[in-house]
């Protein structure tokens, strides 16, 4: 599976994407809320890692320094490869910078990045949806608009196992 570095929403943000993942399961559009171990949270990905070594990541991301919580903006869904459906967050300059320096420390220890991860490429996002057919984009876009614009505070960070949702919960966010 993958290991990804996160930041996790305030509380209403966290509150209003699970109802919306439980409205759209309830049309039959897969969402994180029942992908592989059911311990998914919503979140915003700054990296997610192919190979690690656990122990030297969660060191190199605890160096960096603290920032302050972070403001998004989420105005457009968006439909990635293989059906992934997802928020888009507006690219700030502080939001960017911070990534960058996410991606630096992680690539420092030899983890091996996801390419869609690479500064440049990343496109800020929270998941809606793991596989869309293409019947249900309409249904699936038209239920998320009705969450649209969201504004929402990353309040917290996590390096978290895609495989088993095994946490390592940050005391700051980078």
């Amino acid at each position: 599976m993958s290991l990804s570095v996160c930041l996790l929403f305030d509380r209403r943000t966290d509150r209003a994407l699970r109802g919306l993942w439980g409205r759209l399961e309830s049309i039959g559009v897969s969402t994180l809320l029942t992908h592989t171990h059911e311990k998914h949270l919503p979140h915003l990905s700054y990296a997610v890692l192919r190979n690690w070594e656990i122990d030297r990541v969660v060191e190199a991301v605890a160096s960096l320094p603290a920032g302050d919580p972070i403001p998004l903006h989420f105005d457009t869904v968006g439909h990635f490869h293989r059906g992934r459906a997802s928020l888009i967050a507006a690219p700030r300059a502080d939001l960017l910078a911070r990534q960058q320096r996410v991606v630096d420390a992680l690539t420092s220890t030899g983890a091996d990045l996801h390419h869609y991860y690479l500064p440049g490429r990343w496109v800020p996002h929270t998941s809606l949806a793991t596989h869309v057919k293409a019947a249900q984009l309409a249904a699936m876009t038209s239920l998320a608009h009705d969450v649209l614009p969201l504004d929402a505070t990353a309040v917290g960070a996590s390096i978290i196992d895609s495989g088993t949702g095994l946490r390592h919960d940050l005391a700051m966010i980078p």
